[in-house]
C-alpha cells in the first residue's frame, strides 16, 4: 500500500456513514459540504484526533500526563496517518504570554522535549554537568592517565559549621578513622579517603574508596594526581549530582515546566514570562527638549492637580542654581539627573524627581483617572532580567542537538547569550547545540531542518533522543492490530 496517502476505511463518527476514502499526502485539501455532512467530524474527530492519539501513545507514561489524550475514532482502519496539529474555529484562551507556539500546543511538546533529551552545560565554565558515578568516575580516570599507572589521593571536603573549630571536627574525624588531612582552607577540610595506585588490579579498592567519599562529601568528591615526589598536582573533581565540581555550581532537575514562561516554575522573576516589563517613556513625558524647565519641559506638570509639581521644581531649582531657562537639551547631565531622579525621598524639604512623582501615581493606579494619565507615559521594554527570553536562566542552559546541526540553522555569534554566563565569548560560541530561545526563534524553514537533521537518517547518532520523543507509529491499525513497523 503507498505510503504517501492516508487510507481511511469504514468511518462512522458522529454522522459519517462508513465512509472510505484516500486523502493524499503533501496536499492542501479542501473539505466542503452543507452544515451538518460532516466536514469537521472527518477533519478533527476522525483525521487529527486519530493522528495525534497515535502520536500521543508513542510517549512514555510520564510523558503522557503533560498531553491531552484524544479518544479512538469510530472507524475500521486507518493506514498512514502522521502526526497531526489542528487549529480549529474556536477561539482560545488568549494572554499576553500567548504565541504561536502556544496556541497550536507544540510549546508543550518542546518542553517536554528539552526535560528529556537536552543536554547540561555549566554556565560558569562551558563543560557538559553529568552525575558521575564511582564506575564512571573510574572510566575516566582510565582515559586521564592513559597508559600510565600514578599514585591518586581520593578525597572528600568537609564544611566545618560556625559553632565549631577545625580541631573538633578532626577530632571526630579520627575517632571515625580519617587521620590523614590533604588540605586545610578557611573552614573547609579536604579528608584523604584512601591512596591508591591506579592499577587495574585495584579496580575494585579505587571504585569503592570513590563511592564513600561521594558519601561522605554529599555528592562530592577529588581524586589529586601525586608525582614523583609524593606531590599533588591539579585535581580532578566529580559530582554525584547535577553539580559542576569545577565551578561548585548547583543545578535544578529538568522538569517540562522549567521550560515553560507560562509557569512560575520556568518564567522570569523580573517580568513573570511576558519578556518585557512596564516603564516611563522619557521622550514622552518630555516631547519638546526645546523648551526649559520654566517653560515646562516636564509635559505631566503643566496642567491639574501635578502643576504643584512645577512649583516644587521651581522653588527647589532656583535653591539648587539649577539653571532653570536653558532649554532641555543644553541642560548638563548632572542637572538633567538632578529634575529625573530628585535627591531622595520626599521629606517636605528635598525635590523628590520626576521617577519619584510616577511612583507615587502607581500606588494610585487603582483609580480610572490615574491609570488613564499612567498610559499616556508607558513605554513597553525589552526585560532587563532575561532580555525576551521569558524564562530563568537555569532553563537556558540546557541544549539541544551537537555543534555541526545547531551551526547549520544557526550563527554561534547569534546565539543567545543569558548574563549568568561566565565564561568568554570564544569559549560559548564552541558550545555544541541550541537552547530552547534560540531554538523558537528560528524561522519555520530552519527549525524544520534542525529537527530534520536530529532526527533524520543518522542511525549511530541520538539514538536515546529518537527513543525518548520520536518513535512514529507507523501503519499501527485503530482496531488493536499490534504495530510491528514502528521506528524505534
Amino acid at each position: 500500500m503507498a505510503n504517501d496517502k492516508i487510507h481511511i476505511h469504514g468511518a462512522r463518527q458522529n454522522n459519517l456513514k462508513n465512509l472510505d476514502l484516500e486523502l493524499p499526502l503533501g496536499e492542501l485539501i479542501v473539505i466542503t459540504g452543507v452544515s451538518g455532512s460532516g466536514k469537521s467530524s472527518l477533519a478533527f474527530d476522525t483525521v487529527y484526533a486519530e493522528g495525534q492519539r497515535r502520536y500521543v501513545e508513542t510517549f512514555s507514561p510520564y510523558a503522557r500526563q503533560f498531553l491531552d489524550r484524544m479518544d479512538r475514532p469510530q472507524v475500521d482502519c486507518i493506514d498512514g496517518i502522521p502526526p497531526s496539529i489542528a487549529i480549529d474555529q474556536t477561539n482560545p484562551v488568549r494572554t499576553s504570554r500567548s504565541t504561536v507556539g502556544t496556541m497550536t500546543e507544540l510549546n508543550d511538546h518542546l518542553k517536554l522535549l528539552f526535560a528529556r533529551a537536552a543536554r547540561l552545560y555549566c554556565h560558569g565554565c562551558g563543560r557538559p554537568v553529568e552525575r558521575d558515578t564511582p564506575e564512571g568516575i573510574f572510566k575516566q580516570l582510565a582515559q586521564a592517565v592513559g597508559k600510565g599507572a600514578p599514585r591518586l589521593v581520593v578525597t572528600f571536603a568537609i564544611e566545618v559549621p560556625h559553632n565549631f573549630s577545625n580541631d573538633e571536627i578532626k577530632q571526630v574525624l579520627a575517632q571515625q578513622g580519617y587521620t590523614r588531612i590533604h588540605r586545610e582552607q578557611g573552614n573547609l577540610i579536604e579528608v584523604a579517603q584512601d591512596r591508591i595506585r591506579f592499577d587495574k588490579a585495584n579496580r575494585s579498592r579505587l571504585v569503592e574508596a570513590l563511592e564513600i567519599a561521594l558519601e561522605k562529601g554529599h555528592g562530592q568528591c577529588a581524586v589529586y594526581p601525586l608525582d614523583e615526589n609524593r606531590e599533588a598536582g591539579a585535581p580532578w573533581k566529580f559530582s554525584s549530582g547535577l553539580h559542576c565540581a569545577h565551578c561548585d555550581i548547583h543545578y535544578r532537575e529538568p522538569q517540562p515546566n522549567l521550560f515553560s514562561f507560562n509557569s512560575a516554575l520556568g518564567a522570569c522573576d523580573t517580568c513573570r514570562g511576558f519578556g518585557r516589563t512596564i516603564g516611563i517613556d522619557w521622550n514622552l513625558v518630555i516631547p519638546d527638549d526645546s523648551l526649559s524647565l520654566g517653560d515646562g519641559a516636564i509635559k505631566p506638570f503643566r496642567s491639574g492637580y501635578s502643576m504643584e509639581c512645577q512649583e516644587d521644581l521651581m522653588r527647589y531649582g532656583r535653591k539648587r542654581g539649577i539653571d532653570l531657562d536653558t532649554p532641555w537639551r543644553d541642560l548638563d547631565e548632572k542637572s538633567r539627573r538632578w529634575v529625573i531622579d530628585g535627591e531622595g525621598a520626599w521629606d517636605g524639604r528635598t525635590w523628590y524627581g520626576v521617577q519619584e512623582y510616577f511612583e507615587f501615581l502607581e500606588s494610585k493606579a487603582y483609580k480610572m483617572h490615574i491609570r488613564v494619565m499612567l498610559s499616556k507615559y508607558r513605554s513597553y521594554d525589552a526585560c532587563p532580567a532575561c532580555h525576551g527570553a521569558r524564562l530563568k536562566n537555569e532553563a537556558l542552559d540546557f541544549r539541544l542537538g551537537d555543534k555541526a546541526e545547531a551551526d547549520a540553522v544557526l550563527d554561534p555569534a547569534l546565539r543567545f547569550r543569558h548574563d549568568g554566563i561566565g565564561m568568554p565569548d570564544a569559549l560559548f560560541q564552541q558550545l555544541p547545540g541550541l537552547n530552547i530561545h534560540d531554538l523558537m526563534q528560528l524561522p519555520l524553514e530552519r527549525a524544520h531542518r534542525f529537527f530534520e537533521n536530529l532526527f533524520g537518517e543518522k542511525p549511530h547518532r541520538h539514538t536515546h533522543t529518537k527513543q525518548l520523543v520520536q518513535r512514529h507509529p507507523g501503519e499501527s491499525r485503530t482496531d488493536g492490530t499490534k504495530n510491528t513497523s514502528s521506528t524505534q
